[in-house]
This record gives C-alpha cells, sequence and structure tokens, in this order.
C-alpha cells in the first residue's frame, strides 16, 4: 500500500482499496455512510469533480463510477489551456518544453519503432499532400498530430506522452497555423518527409537534426506562428 497522502479522501480511498482501471466504484452514498470518510458528502462531490477533471474517474448514468487507465494528458491539458486563455504567448513556452523533450527522448522513441509505424507516417505524408495539393487547400492538422505522436507513442511513458498530447490539443485550440502561408506548409511537410526518409535507413541523428531545423523553420515562420 502507498505511504503517499494525497490531498483527497476519495483518492485515497481508491488507492488504498486495490481498484483496477475499469473497476466499478462505490457510489457516493456508499463511499460516505460505509467507507467512513473523513469529510461530508458534498465535500465527496467536490472531490469527485476534482478527479473526473483529472481524468481518473468516469461517470456515467447506466454503468456508475469507474476508474480509467491513467493518462497525464488531462492535468496537463487543464493547466496548459488555463494558462493560455492568460496569454497564449504561454504556448510559445510550452513548445519549447516540447521541442526539447521530443529531443531528448528521440533515439529511444525511434528504436521501437515499428514499420507499421512508419506506414503510418508515411500515410500522414501522402494525406497532408493529397490537402496541400487540392483545389480547395485544407489544413492538414490531424495529420500533423498524428505524424509527431506515432513517433513517441511507443515510449509507453505517460508523462512524455502527456506532454506532447495536450501540446497538440493546444496547437489545434489557438488555430497555430491559421495564418501560415502555403510556402510554409509545403516547408513543413517536406521536413516531415526527410524525416520519414532518415528514419526508413535509420539514421535516427540526421532525422533529429531534421527535426531541429524543422522547429527552426516554424519558430520564425511568418507572423510568428509555429
Amino acid at each position: 500500500m502507498s505511504r503517499i497522502q494525497l490531498e483527497s479522501d476519495l483518492l485515497n480511498f481508491i488507492v488504498r482499496a486495490g481498484f483496477q482501471p475499469g473497476d466499478r466504484l462505490p457510489t457516493l452514498n456508499v463511499l460516505q455512510d460505509e467507507h467512513h470518510l473523513d469529510v461530508g458528502i458534498s465535500k465527496v462531490r467536490e472531490q469527485l469533480e476534482v478527479a473526473r477533471a483529472l481524468g481518473l474517474v468516469e461517470v456515467r448514468s447506466k454503468t456508475g463510477m469507474r476508474l480509467k487507465d491513467y493518462s497525464f494528458t488531462p492535468a496537463v491539458r487543464l493547466s496548459l489551456f488555463y494558462a493560455l486563455a492568460q496569454s497564449q504567448r504561454n504556448f510559445e513556452h510550452f513548445g519549447e518544453l516540447r521541442n526539447h523533450l521530443e529531443v531528448a527522448f528521440w533515439n529511444e522513441a525511434c528504436a521501437r519503432l515499428q514499420p507499421e509505424d512508419l506506414e503510418t507516417m508515411r500515410d500522414c505524408i501522402t494525406r497532408a499532400a493529397g490537402k496541400l495539393n487540392s483545389s480547395h487547400i485544407d489544413i492538414p492538422n490531424e495529420e500533423h498530430r498524428t505524424f509527431h505522436l506515432t513517433l513517441f507513442a511507443r515510449l509507453e511513458n505517460p508523462f512524455v506522452m502527456g506532454i506532447l498530447e495536450a501540446y497538440w490539443d493546444a496547437y489545434e485550440a489557438i488555430e497555430v497555423t491559421r495564418y501560415a502561408s502555403y510556402q510554409y506548409l509545403q516547408q513543413v511537410w517536406k521536413y516531415h518527409e526527410q524525416i520519414l526518409e532518415a528514419l526508413n535507413i535509420g539514421d535516427y541523428e540526421k532525422a533529429k537534426q531534421l527535426f531541429i531545423e524543422h522547429t527552426k523553420l516554424m519558430r520564425y515562420s511568418s507572423d510568428g506562428n509555429r
């Protein structure tokens, strides 16, 4: 049993009782009446809302409360979006963190890539080209997100993925590419193609250098968009 004390009677109970992801949790009334929580039902409801906001539990009308698989993303996203609401310049700071994180884990992530991952990344490039070269240009945000997250998905590190997933949620939320030029978008995806070519031959260092160049291109793109 963990000796770490959480600032929540509800979460402390969940940990002590040994619940696992997918397990159904007792109702709030049962929790309060039978498990002798030291706070009133209104306080337990507040703690439940915090647990939901952090993505730790889900509540559905027919199935009740269940414990979810742990993900760092909801906590990071909530804090990041609050920071962005204060100032969108905070996206630049968070983007620097994301860039350094990807560089730090780059070689380890690349070594874990499977052929199907490279195929997914290739498909992103193909679909992005189709969007950018169509008569009605469509910004390939989904493909951009998938390309980068696929590269790190096999790390099995929820904290790395939490930061990266929150970054792409914020990227979409503030419409980073809204005013990006067509030339800029073409350059971005040219870099993606070169990165994939380097990965295909196992040249992870070259792929990393291309990634670093790619982030500098984004940093100095028109209107300061990333």
